[in-house]
C-alpha cells in the first residue's frame, strides 16, 4: 500500500485520529476536548474546546521560531512598478500596529470588517489583523458593483470598512471610493468607520468623521496582541453568488481552517518552510483567501502578492519574470490564464528569456483543466502541470495529486485521486452509486473534512437546503462526472452544463475536449440551448489563438467533424461560432449558464462578478439565433 492510499484510509476511517494528529502541527492556546464534534448532524464541527489564534500562527510563531528575517510576502506590482519585500518581523509588526489602529475605531472580537482592497500589501495586512483581533473579516473583490457590496454589507453588517482610493488595471485607475460611497448610501446597514489606503495615482475625498486614512489610523495606534478565539469562531465569511440573486456567506472557521491548510501545503502542494509559493489569484476569491494569505503564511513559507495580469503587464512572459525573479517554486493559477498565455504566445518563446530553475510545479485549478492546455503548458515548461479540482465552500481542494504525501501518475483531464478526509461518491438519479466509468453527480459522505465551511452565515437553513438536502448524509458538490477503475475522478463540469439531446445526457465538457484539442483554437465553451424537437442542441463558441487565420465555415466543419468523430453523431453539434473573446468572472470561470440563458431568450441577471460586460452584449447577436 502505498504512502497516499494508506493516509487516505486512515482519514476515512479514522478522521479523528488522522485530524488530530495532522492538529499537532497547529499552536494551540488551549487543546480542543474532542477532534470531531458530530453530535448534531448534519452540521460537523472540528476541535471543539480548543483555542487559538490564525494570525499568531501564520506570524508570531514563525518569529519567536526564528524565521523574522525570512520574507513572508513578495509585492509585485507591473502596475505600479514596485517590487517589495516584507520579512516575518516587518509583516507581523504592522499587522498588529493596524490591528491597534481597528481596535480604536471599536472593532472587537466577533466584530465583522468588509475588506474592499486591490491587490496590495495592505489587503494582507488588514486580514491578518482581523484575524489577531479575533474579528471576522468580509473580503469583497476591489472594484466590485456598488450594489453587490451593498448586500454584503446588509449581510454582514460590518463595524468597519477597510478599503483603498483606487485599485489598477493594464492601462486605466478605477476608482473605488465613489463606488463605496454608493453601496454606503444603498445600504441598510450604517457602517460606523472606514478606512482607506490613499494611492498615489489617485486620491479619494474623505467623509469625516467616518473616514480615516490609513496611515493615519496607524500612526497613533499601538500594536495590538493576538486574542484567542475558539477553534469553531468563524475567521471569516466570503460570500459567493447565490443562483436566487441572495449572496451566500460561507463561512471558515479558525481551528479546522489552520489545520487543513497546513497540512495541505507540504502533502498536496510539497512546499514547506522557507519555500517561495506563488497563488496567481486575487485576494478576493477563495484562492486568495486560502493560497495567497493563509496557507503559506501558516506554514512559514514566502508567499508573493501580484498585482497584473497573465497578459498585457507587459506581455505572456510576466508569469514566466515573476517566478524567475521571485524563485518561486510552486506556482498555483486558474487554466483561463495559461490559455491566455497560449493565445499570445503559442509558442512559448517567452518562456526562454526567464530561468525557471527553481519552479517544481505548476498547479492549475477553478475551471475544468482541459487536455490541450494541459499538453501545451507540460510541453513549454517540461515539468509537472497539475491539476485540482475544489471549491469556495470546500476551502481547499477535493481532489488532486498530492505531490508531497506521494506523486502520482498524471491523467490529462482528471484532477487525479480524492484528497485524505473527502469521501468522494458518485451518485445517479436514485442516490446509489453508478458504476466506474458512468456519470452522476459528484457529493461528499459528511462529515466534510476540517477547513470546509460548517454552515452559511447567519443561514443554517439554506446551507441544508443548497447542499444537503439531495442526497441525505451527503454534500452536493453541483458538480457532475464519474470514477475510472483507479479511482482517479473526471470532473466533467457544473450538472447544469449537462445536456439532454434526444434523451441522451451529454457533458459539454467532453465536446469542449475535442474542439480545444483544434491547432487553432486558443478557447472554446459548449452550451446546451433549446431545440423544439431534440430538447436540447449543443452549440459551440471558439476564439482563436493570436496570429491565426481561419474561415470561420471552414473551421466550423472541421470542428463538427471532430465532435461527430469523437463522441459520436448523438452530440448533434452542428453550430459553431468564431467569437473575439468569451465572458467571464473575473476568476476566470466561463459564464456557460449566463450565455445558455440568452440563447433561450430568458431574461439573464449578469453576475457581478463578469470582468467585462461588453463580451457577453457582443455575444448577445450570436447567441440569440437559434431561440428566435
Amino acid at each position: 500500500m502505498g504512502a497516499y492510499e494508506a493516509a487516505y484510509e486512515r482519514s476515512i476511517a479514522d478522521p479523528t485520529r488522522f485530524w488530530g494528529l495532522a492538529a499537532r502541527d497547529v499552536r494551540w492556546l488551549v487543546p480542543p476536548d474532542r477532534v470531531l464534534d458530530d453530535g448534531a448532524p448534519p452540521f460537523h464541527r472540528w476541535f471543539t474546546g480548543g483555542e487559538l489564534n490564525t494570525c499568531d500562527n501564520a506570524l508570531d510563531r514563525h518569529v519567536e521560531e526564528g524565521r523574522g528575517d525570512q520574507a513572508a510576502l513578495i509585492y509585485d506590482s507591473p502596475v505600479t512598478g514596485t517590487v517589495r519585500t516584507y520579512t516575518y518581523a516587518e509583516l507581523t509588526d504592522l499587522v498588529a500596529r493596524f490591528a491597534g489602529a481597528l481596535r480604536d475605531l471599536g472593532v472587537d472580537r466577533g466584530d465583522r470588517v468588509v475588506v474592499y482592497l486591490p491587490m496590495v500589501p495592505e489587503a494582507i495586512v488588514a486580514m491578518l489583523a482581523c484575524a489577531r483581533l479575533g474579528a471576522v473579516h468580509s473580503v469583497v473583490f476591489g472594484g466590485f458593483a456598488a450594489r453587490e457590496l451593498a448586500a454584503r454589507i446588509d449581510d454582514a453588517r460590518p463595524k468597519a470598512v477597510v478599503s483603498a482610493s483606487c485599485g489598477i488595471e493594464a492601462g486605466r485607475v478605477v476608482a473605488y471610493k465613489p463606488l463605496l460611497d454608493e453601496a454606503l448610501e444603498l445600504a441598510s446597514h450604517k457602517v460606523d468607520h472606514c478606512v482607506v489606503r490613499q494611492r498615489s495615482q489617485l486620491h479619494a475625498d474623505l467623509v469625516r468623521p467616518r473616514d480615516v486614512e490609513w496611515d493615519e489610523a496607524v500612526a497613533r495606534a499601538e500594536p495590538a496582541g493576538c486574542v484567542p478565539v475558539a477553534a469553531t469562531d468563524p475567521l471569516y465569511i466570503l460570500y459567493t453568488s447565490g443562483t436566487t440573486g441572495r449572496p451566500k456567506g460561507v463561512v471558515r472557521d479558525n481551528g479546522g481552517h489552520a489545520v487543513a491548510l497546513r497540512w495541505s501545503m507540504e502533502n498536496i502542494y510539497g512546499v514547506g518552510p522557507g519555500d517561495v509559493f506563488w497563488a496567481a489569484s486575487d485576494v478576493g476569491w477563495v484562492v486568495g483567501h486560502s493560497y495567497i494569505v493563509y496557507a503559506p503564511l501558516l506554514t512559514g513559507c514566502t508567499t508573493v502578492l501580484y498585482e497584473g495580469k497573465p497578459v498585457g503587464t507587459p506581455d505572456a512572459g510576466a508569469f514566466w519574470r515573476v517566478a524567475a525573479e521571485h524563485r518561486v517554486k510552486a506556482l498555483f493559477t486558474a487554466p483561463t490564464a495559461i490559455r491566455a498565455i497560449k493565445r499570445e504566445d503559442p509558442g512559448g518563446e517567452l518562456l526562454a528569456q526567464y530561468d525557471l530553475s527553481a519552479l517544481d510545479t505548476l498547479f492549475l485549478a477553478g475551471e475544468r483543466l482541459d487536455p490541450d492546455t494541459y499538453h501545451w503548458a507540460s510541453r513549454v515548461l517540461d515539468r509537472p502541470v497539475i491539476d485540482h479540482w475544489w471549491q469556495t465552500e470546500t476551502g481547499w481542494p477535493i481532489a488532486a495529486n498530492p505531490r508531497g504525501l506521494e506523486p502520482m501518475p498524471v491523467k490529462a483531464g482528471s484532477p487525479s485521486v480524492p484528497v485524505p478526509g473527502f469521501d468522494v461518491r458518485v451518485l445517479g438519479p436514485d442516490g446509489a452509486p453508478v458504476e466506474d466509468g458512468t456519470d452522476g453527480d459528484i457529493v461528499l459522505r459528511l462529515p466534510l473534512p476540517p477547513g470546509s465551511l460548517p454552515t452559511l452565515w447567519h443561514d443554517d437553513e439554506r446551507f441544508v437546503e443548497s447542499y444537503l438536502t439531495r442526497y441525505p448524509g451527503h454534500y452536493l458538490t453541483g458538480d457532475g462526472g464519474h470514477r475510472d477503475p483507479d479511482g482517479y475522478l473526471w470532473v466533467m463540469g457544473r450538472t447544469d452544463d449537462v445536456i439532454n439531446v434526444a434523451g441522451h445526457r451529454l457533458s459539454t465538457g467532453t465536446m469542449e475536449d475535442v474542439i480545444a484539442a483544434h491547432p487553432a483554437v486558443a478557447e472554446c465553451a459548449v452550451i446546451g440551448v433549446h431545440d423544439a424537437v431534440k430538447g436540447q442542441v449543443p452549440r459551440g463558441l471558439v476564439v482563436l489563438k493570436n496570429g491565426v487565420l481561419a474561415e470561420p465555415g471552414e473551421l466550423a466543419a472541421e470542428l463538427v467533424a471532430m465532435v461527430r468523430e469523437q463522441v459520436g453523431p448523438v452530440a448533434a453539434l452542428k453550430e459553431v461560432a468564431v467569437v473575439p473573446a468569451l465572458p467571464k468572472t473575473r476568476s476566470g470561470k466561463i459564464l456557460r449558464g449566463t450565455m445558455r440563458g440568452i440563447a433561450d431568450g430568458r431574461e439573464v441577471t449578469v453576475p457581478s462578478t463578469i470582468e467585462d460586460p461588453e463580451v457577453l452584449d457582443r455575444l448577445r447577436p450570436v447567441l440569440r439565433p437559434a431561440a428566435d
